[in-house]
Parts: structure tokens; sequence; C-alpha cells
């Protein structure tokens, strides 16, 4: 064995054996239980930095370990390979984005075999690929045939710098997360599925997911935003029209002095006075042309412009004004509410403004009663007790709540509703570089351009290879549709000239279902084998970033339940465990990335200090969930400490690879084995706990003990020191794959480490308090066996029987009596 750690001089020997053995290829155990680890899947679109590092090293730790566990393992990986940054820099750079897509995944996946990950590589998806693609448009129409895709016109969010539509969740501060640039409402017409069918559902199934971050299922939670409550019809005075509002606090309507519409409301050109229609319509205007998101801010002024028309409370029968406001949209709710003043703090503030009356109905159970609503100070916002309503004074409020929905379904007036704040899902995009969206227009068959679907013989419907910059441009139309021959198609219904859709998919379709691809990549009868998915899902460990809480992890969920709707999934939920990592800051304190211009490349690290350098660092730096700063410094020591791992197993080989003692362990012996089998333990269970910076520093405190016990010199001490470095290889396996495997080998391992039994500890090594009892047989000193100062006589017993001298000298014999001296010895009496 080398006396020197030179990592470059192994880590290709040991990446290059593993893919020639195998190794990591799934399947390999099918009589075993399995485990389906996963980390989501990387957009190519530059080089690697080490915040992807640390996401793969988590599910690759994982894998390995459940490998020596004994699962049959599955981890894949693959490519998000459609999407805007890929076209933005085609645009930019004049390289046409298959090529740039290529020469992305060609790097990104040259860099992730340097760092030595246990992928299954016969499993790699490309989203950008039509065998891929192609199932996305399958489960288009699947869904279309289903009614869960539909075409809408609708608001949507105009990204000014992408030049296409962009989803809710995308917009941050009324700006394009991905480009920053400004958000603008537009309307037009879009394709959508209808995620809503599934709201109730998905809200349910989140108590299920034991195993997922309480941020990520609080996150999912607000997003689909149930709320109880009821849907009030406001008659407009003088006219047949009425305003539909939707409300929680329904026992508050004897309380509500005026309604509020979204300024593009349809009824407010039919409500507002001629008097006030200037107003109006330059209160409209300057609204249509503020972002939303500006508009709905908490720090937003709450403006608004009085209609001159009335609506009738349907309860009192008495009319209240009519208002438009900046703080209510038309896409949300019903574009309508009604403000109780006295009750609701936006509604209080509004009032108080605009010198609208405040009418106290809800006094508190307990405590100081309000005042009159002139002098009310502040809405009282909790529930209580009504008064001044009417039948229902005297009630409390969730009675009334029931009991007054009730009065208006019997009126015609109302009744008790859900709604969500989550909506379908918009998902058409007018850009090249994306699944083609597989629907036709034809004059003839479908007047009203509501499509008709290409038949599935058809698909899949392939992106045109085009090479002009003018068509990658995004301006104007959609980029397809300035290509004939692709546009231009016969109608599958007539055969007569017809037109493509030229819309393309959102690429969070790409990623709702990938996982389920991996399965079964080459399969050309389905999405996948629905025989693999009863044998694989649900995936059991999930990597990410939180940053993905209510976008893809929602759709996510979704698309799993349309797949087993399809007959093809077992399962509801694609996770059982989800792990969000923290973010790899640079030196400066801000996220790595190429935004800063302070990404710390993997490639570079790996060329100084190897790959075990790297990981070893980065899993060490803090716990997997949370954030830390990179340290050139404390890669450094990483890199020491393994030297010294190398150093310490170099020094010993010689006198203890080969090393064996049947005897005892006494001494420095009994402490390098102690040392050993502690370690085992602690790691161990680190990992379970997902603690890998804990695991590695119980690597570390190992190293040093061993160090500290010296130069083996007895044969049970070389023995001893030979087996606390073959337990060292294995447990350093999941972090130090190379360096664990070179060790390995040094000291007699004939195969990879990966593919060895992960240890088990000795429990009567890894008590700190253990005493010695001697082990007679029929009087005679036959062993020596540890065990915990305060064991048990039936554990002392155990231990004793275990022991291989005592075995022999008991097998074949009757026993007559067990002699129990507390502390001291056990003597078993036979004939």
């Amino acid at each position: 064995m080398n006396e020197r750690y030179e990592p470059q001089s192994i880590e290709g020997k040991w990446q290059t054996r593993w893919e020639e053995e195998g190794l990591f290829r799934a399947g390999r155990r099918p009589d075993a239980p399995k485990k389906y680890v996963l980390e989501m899947l990387p957009y190519p679109s530059g080089q690697m930095h080490m915040g992807h590092v640390r996401n793969y090293l988590i599910g690759d730790v994982y894998a390995r370990y459940y490998q020596m566990r004994g699962f049959d393992v599955l981890h894949p990986m693959g490519w998000d390979a459609f999407g805007l940054p890929a076209e933005n820099a085609a645009i930019k750079d004049g390289v046409h984005p298959v090529i740039r897509t290529r020469e992305n995944i060609e790097s990104f996946k040259a860099e992730i075999k340097t760092l030595g990950y246990s992928y299954d590589w016969t499993r790699e998806v490309n989203t950008s690929q039509p065998e891929y693609y192609r199932w996305n448009q399958w489960f288009f129409l699947q869904m279309l045939e289903r009614g869960l895709v539909y075409r809408r016109f609708s608001k949507v969010n105009w990204c000014t710098g992408c030049l296409t539509v962009i989803a809710n969740e995308q917009v941050k501060d009324g700006r394009c997360e991905r480009c920053d640039s400004e958000v603008q409402d537009k309307e037009m017409p879009e394709w959508a599925f209808r995620i809503t069918k599934y709201s109730q559902d998905l809200l349910d199934a989140l108590d299920t997911l034991k195993e997922w971050p309480d941020r990520i299922t609080a996150a999912q939670r607000n997003w689909i935003g149930r709320s109880d409550g009821a849907e009030v019809d406001f008659r407009v005075q003088g006219h047949d029209a009425a305003l539909r509002v939707f409300t929680t606090r329904v026992d508050t309507l004897y309380g509500c002095t005026y309604v509020v519409l979204a300024p593009d409301h349809k009824l407010v050109a039919q409500v507002t006075t001629a008097d006030r229609r200037a107003d109006v319509d330059a209160f409209a205007k300057k609204m249509a042309a503020q972002n939303k998101t500006e508009r709905l801010g908490e720090d937003a002024e709450k403006e608004g412009v009085f209609t001159g028309g009335y609506a009738l409370n349907p309860v009192t029968g008495q009319p209240v004004p009519i208002w438009i406001a900046n703080f209510v949209v038309s896409d949300y709710g019903t574009g309508a509410v009604m403000s109780v003043p006295a009750h609701d703090a936006r509604d209080f503030a509004f009032a108080r403004k605009y010198a609208l009356p405040v009418r106290v109905v809800i006094q508190p159970v307990a405590g100081d009663k309000l005042g009159a609503g002139e002098t009310l100070e502040a809405a009282y916002t909790e529930d209580g007790v009504l008064v001044d309503s009417g039948d229902f004074t005297g009630m409390a409020s969730a009675e009334a709540r029931v009991k007054l929905a009730a009065k208006l379904e019997g009126q015609g007036q109302g009744k008790a509703t859900v709604t969500y704040r989550q909506k379908d899902w918009g998902f058409s995009r007018q850009r090249y570089w994306g699944t083609p969206i597989p629907i036709v227009y034809c004059e003839k068959c479908d007047p009203e351009r509501k499509g008709i679907p290409v038949p599935e013989d058809q698909l899949p419907v392939r992106l045109p290879d085009i090479d002009t910059q003018a068509v990658l441009t995004g301006k104007g139309e959609p980029p397809l549709a300035k290509v004939p021959s692709f546009i231009n198609t016969t109608c599958p219904k007539c055969g007569g000239p017809a037109r493509r859709e030229a819309e393309t998919m959102d690429t969070f379709v790409d990623s709702c279902w990938y996982f389920a691809r991996y399965l079964s990549p080459k399969y050309d009868a389905a999405p996948f084998d629905p025989k693999e998915g009863k044998r694989w899902l649900p995936v059991d460990i999930y990597v990410g970033g939180p940053e993905h809480g209510v976008m893809h992890l929602l759709y996510f969920r979704f698309w799993t339940r349309v797949m087993k709707l399809l007959g093809l999934s077992p399962v509801d939920e694609p996770v059982t465990r989800l792990i969000t990592q923290g973010i790899v800051n640079g030196a400066d304190g801000r996220k790595m990335g190429k935004r800063y211009g302070n990404g710390v490349a993997p490639n570079t690290i790996v060329a100084k200090y190897g790959a075990d350098t790297a990981r070893t660092y980065v899993l060490f730096a803090g716990p997997p969930e949370r954030d830390f700063d990179w340290s050139h410094e404390q890669v450094e020591g990483v890199f020491r400490f393994l030297k010294r791992v190398w150093t310490l197993a170099a020094t010993h080989h010689a006198s203890s690879a080969e090393a064996t003692h049947s005897g005892p362990y006494e001494g420095k012996a009994l402490e390098t084995r102690r040392a050993a089998h502690k370690c085992v333990k602690r790691v161990t269970e680190a990992i379970e706990r997902l603690s890998f910076n804990t695991a590695v520093a119980g690597v570390m405190e190992c190293v040093n003990a061993l160090y500290a016990v010296g130069t083996p010199e007895t044969p049970a001490e070389k023995a001893a020191m030979g087996e606390a470095m073959r337990l060292l290889a294995r447990i350093l396996t999941p972090f130090a794959p190379h360096i664990a495997d070179e060790l390995a080998e040094a000291y007699g391992a004939k195969s990879s480490t990966v593919t060895e039994a992960w240890p088990e500890f000795d429990p009567a090594l890894v008590v700190d308090d253990v005493i010695p009892y001697a082990v007679q047989v029929n009087g005679k000193l036959r062993a020596e066996v540890r065990v915990a100062a305060d064991a048990a006589e039936a554990a002392v017993r155990a231990a004793a029987e275990a022991d291989d001298k005592v075995k022999a000298a008991l097998e074949g014999k009757t026993l007559r009596k067990f002699v129990f001296v507390p502390k001291r010895l056990v003597n078993f009496v036979v004939g």
C-alpha cells in the first residue's frame, strides 16, 4: 500500500470498476426489498456548482447505505432538458437549443461522474427527446378525454423578458423569478389542467405525508387555501343583475355597509351611474396598467372609487353602495366582496378613509363590549355573539354561520360553500423549446377553435428542426407559428387543411412524471411499465430544494393521481420521505450560482483534492437541511483528515492487514475494538436520522482514537487494528467511497465495499461502563465476556452462551444448573 494519499490515482480506477461491474444497476436483487432513492433531476444549463453536489450527494449516501443494508436500490439520473434557459441562451449566443442542451448534458454528466455517484446510468432519460415527450402528449390526450384538460380565455402572467406566460408560482414580487423582468397581466387563450378537481384530495392527503418537512406541507396547505364559507347574492338596485360574493364570515352579514368589485368586473359598467363614469373608467384604466402583485401587496395603499350604484343587503333589504377598489381582483373568488368594516381590518381602514358607515354586529363573549361603530378604534375580527342581527341576535358566530347560510339558500340568495385559493394550472407557453401540444385547428370541422386532438398513432408531434434565429426570438406570435412545415397540416377528421397548435407545454409537465419513466425508460407501450410501478413506487427518498414546494411538488402529486386514474400507478402519493436540502452559499454569504458569480466548480475541487474530499466536506459542513457558507479552509481541513485516514491504514498495513486472533481482547486491543464499534454505532444512527455531519464527525473521532492507541504490538492488538481498518473502510463508503474501496482492498476485500453488508456493532463494545465476567463450565474457566456493568442475569448468560469456546464446551451436554455471581462470574453446571 502506498504511503502517500493520491486521490487522482485511485478515484478513476474505482469509478471504472463500479461501472464495468454494474454495481449500481437496479434489479440485481429481485427478491430483496426495494428502495427507490431519487434527487430532483437537474436542468443542464451550464456547469455544476457545489449546491448541485450537495443535492445529489444526500441521495447518494442513502443509495449506498441501503445497498449495503441488503436492499435492491434504484438510484437513477436524467435531464430536465426543455425550457426557457436553453432557449434564451440560444437567442443570446446564437446556438440552437438542441446543440446547447446536448453540450450542457455532456458537460454536466462528465462532472457528475467524477464525483462517484452511484447512479444506474442504464435508466438515463432526457425530457427533450421525442421518446420522452411523446408521453407528455399521450397524457395530454388522456386527460383531455377525461375533462382534465381544457381551453380557456383568461388573464395570465406575461413575462416581458421571457415573452411567454408563466405560472402564478413563478411570479415573485411582480417579477419573473427566472429573468427578473416585469410581469404584466394579459388576457389571452391558454390550455389548462383541471388540478382544482383534486384540491380537496391533495389537501387531505397532506396529513398522511408524515415524512415530509412541515414547511413544505404548510406551504401546500396555504397554496391550496381551502375556505369554508357562503356565497351571497346582493341584488343590484334598479337592475335585474346580482352581485355574488363569497365570505367566510356570513355571521357578520347584518354589518355589511358596502360592497366592492374588481375594477374589471363584468358588472362595473352596468352598475356605474353616468355622473360617476369618468372617475370609474379612469380608476379602472389605472388598475389595468398596474401589476396584480403590486396591487395586492401588504404595503400597497388601499384605494377605490364609488360607482354611484347600490346593492341590496339580502337580510336587511337596505341599499349599500357599490365601490371598485385595488384590493379586489376578478380572477380571485368571485371578483366581489362584501365589506363589514367593524369586523375586518382591511374593510375598516377603507371605510375610515372614505367615511363609510361602520356597524357593530359581533360582540366579544367575555370582557369589554365594543362601542358604537362611529367610535370604534379598530376592527374586532374574532368570533363572538351576534347583536343587531335580527332573528340571529344572541347566537354564537359558529351557529349563526350555519343558520344564516341555510336561510339564504331558502331565499334563493346564497348557500354554504367551499372555495380554494388554488387555481387550475395554465400550462401553454409561447416558446419553441418545449413539448408541442397535440392539437390541430380546422375551420371546417372546428369553427369555434376548440381544438381537435391529434390521434395517438400520430404521436409524437415532433418539434421541427429549425435553425433561424428570427424564429427563436419569441416576439409576436409563438415561434412555431412561423414554421410553415410544422404549422400547416391536415385535419384528422376531414383530411382537409388545418393548422397545428403553435404553443408548447410548460416544462413542469416534463418533471411531473419523470420519476416513473426511470422505471422502464425504453418501454414503448405506455409511459412506463405498470409492473415496474408495482415493484418500485412510491419513491422512498426524494431530495430537492424547498423552493419547489408549491410548484413541482404540488404538480408532481397531482400527476401521480392522474397516473393512478389511468391504471398506471399503484399509489396516490409519489414520495414517502422528502428531504429538502439547505443552500450552499458562496464565501460572500450569498447563494452560490451564476447570478452572483460566486459559484465553486466541483471539478476544481476534484482536480486539487479529489472527489472524496469534495463529498466529505459538503456532508461535514452542516446538517443537510440547513444552509452553509463555503470555506476553502475547511476543504483543506477535510483533505488533511482523509490523508490521516490513509496514513493510519498504510502505517499498520504490513502488521495488521492479515493478522488474526482468537483469544480475549484486553488493554490496547480492547480499546481499539471499542473505538471502531462505537464508530459503527454512531455513524449508523446518524445516517438514519439524516445527520451526516455528525456521522463524519464520528469517523473523525474514531480515527483520532486509533492514532491515540499507538502502534499495535501483540497479535491481539494487530488483529484489532486490522478489524478496525476494515470497519472504517465500510462506514466510509457512503461518504468517501473511493478511499473506502482502496483501503478495503488493501485489507483483504475482494470486491467493492458497497457489495458488503453494512457492519454491525458489538453491543458489549459500545457501552462505556463494561465489566468482565469469567465464564466457567463445571467450575473450569472457559472464556471471558464483557458486558454492561448493569446487565441483568439474562443478558450476561446470553453473552456467555454466544462465545464459541463456551458453545463447544456445552455442546451435547444437559444443563443441570446455572450459577450467576453478579459482576464476577457465571458457571454452567452440566452433565
